[in-house]
């Protein structure tokens, strides 16, 4: 009954923010961030659409799909991805109804693509496209992620995985941050962080069987910075810390363990948690670290073709096993010397101090103003490049 009392009690305040005037956006962002998201799809409807300040009271009408799809250079991969994609929509679903909602799917891609021509389909695009069109039907999910498109999934969208990559290099950084022994056991196994690749760039929903936690983390990831989800993405492997510690320290070892996600992961306290992280060590603090870390990447699991390999969602363990041995049998020598050597030079500081003075707050309100300040400083300069 409580728990009834408290949803009640948020949805009159968001009802309130929706209603004042001028809209108080800063209130709904608080609203998605703490427990509970934004509640039930019907309130999404209103509330993702001002979150990405997308206009709904004048959405162009869609386009016929015929032209759209013979125009198309990607519309063969669009239709085996949307094929393949049957698990995304509710168990139970009539097939009928779902395969009018793939002809949809497929329809809003390729809109998007045609009105951006700058911008260049991926799989796994796919999979966030059919989590707007589930929660708020073809038309508004055509704006919202045409909005979305070319702003927070811009960089997973150019015709190289440059920018993609960079933003996986703030993975390492963070967890280093919070828990070095996990940071330096992943990096001795030389793990690299493709597995993170598929959460990232479609923001868990390929990942996530439970279509309500998508839902979840989509309300979060709209009301902040750009980069949360990678900070996500930390919080779920420095969750995981005991089992990645028993792991054994080898690159296809660890890459299986972390890359099957659990599928009954606390969401409530991970988000607070991503919320704090972003807080102590903004993206700006790590910058530094995520472009070394680029410097230094030179290793089997984060060459290009790995990467390419990863995105066309082949299982890269293979590939990447062979290229380690290979590699093993050449730097076995160098290694001990230099490990032992890196290790112990590596200057740490108390940072769990600071992580419990620190208390994770997020849902108290602290730092999800802070976060809610930072994306809207970081709002008016999305039409830069969010990397040089």
């Amino acid at each position: 009954a409580d728990f009834d009392a408290k949803k009640k009690r948020k949805v009159a305040e968001i009802y309130q923010a929706l209603n004042s005037d001028p809209i108080d956006v800063a209130a709904l962002r608080r609203m998605a961030i703490s427990e509970g998201g934004l509640l039930t799809d019907e309130i999404r409807c209103k509330v993702w659409p001002k979150l990405l300040s997308v206009n709904t009271d004048d959405l162009p009408p869609l386009p016929a799909g015929k032209e759209l799809r013979e125009d198309s250079k990607d519309y063969q991969q669009v239709l085996l991805d949307v094929r393949r994609s049957l698990r995304r929509f509710p168990p139970g679903m009539p097939d009928d109804q779902r395969e009018v909602l793939q002809e949809e799917l497929i329809d809003i891609i390729l809109h998007v693509l045609k009105r951006n021509p700058q911008l260049h389909y991926y799989q796994g695009y796919h999979d966030i496209v059919v989590t707007f069109l589930l929660v708020v039907g073809d038309r508004l999910a055509t704006a919202l992620v045409e909005k979305l498109s070319t702003h927070h999934l811009r960089d997973f969208m150019d015709p190289t995985m440059d920018n993609t990559k960079h933003i996986l290099n703030y993975l390492m950084p963070i967890i280093d941050q919070v828990n070095p022994e996990v940071h330096d056991f992943m990096q001795s196994a030389e793990v690299g962080t493709i597995f993170a690749l598929s959460w990232l760039i479609t923001w868990f929903g390929h990942v996530l069987s439970d279509f309500r936690h998508v839902v979840r983390l989509y309300d979060f990831f709209l009301a902040c910075h750009p980069l949360m989800p990678i900070y996500f993405a930390a919080v779920i492997v420095l969750h995981r810390e005991q089992e990645v510690l028993d792991c054994e320290c080898d690159m296809a070892s660890v890459h299986h363990l972390l890359s099957q996600i659990p599928q009954d992961l606390p969401y409530e306290s991970l988000i607070s948690k991503a919320g704090d992280l972003f807080v102590q060590f903004p993206p700006s603090e790590l910058a530094k670290e995520a472009a070394q870390a680029a410097q230094a990447e030179r290793t089997a699991a984060s060459t290009f073709k790995d990467f390419e390999l990863a995105s066309v969602q082949q299982r890269p363990d293979t590939v990447l096993r062979q290229r380690f041995r290979e590699r093993l049998r050449g730097e076995e020598r160098l290694r001990g010397e230099e490990r032992t050597k890196s290790i112990l030079t590596k200057p740490r500081t108390n940072r769990f101090v600071k992580l419990a003075v620190m208390g994770l707050t997020v849902a108290l309100g602290a730092a999800a103003l802070a976060v809610v300040k930072s994306a809207l400083e970081w709002a008016p300069k999305f039409e830069l490049q969010i990397f040089p």
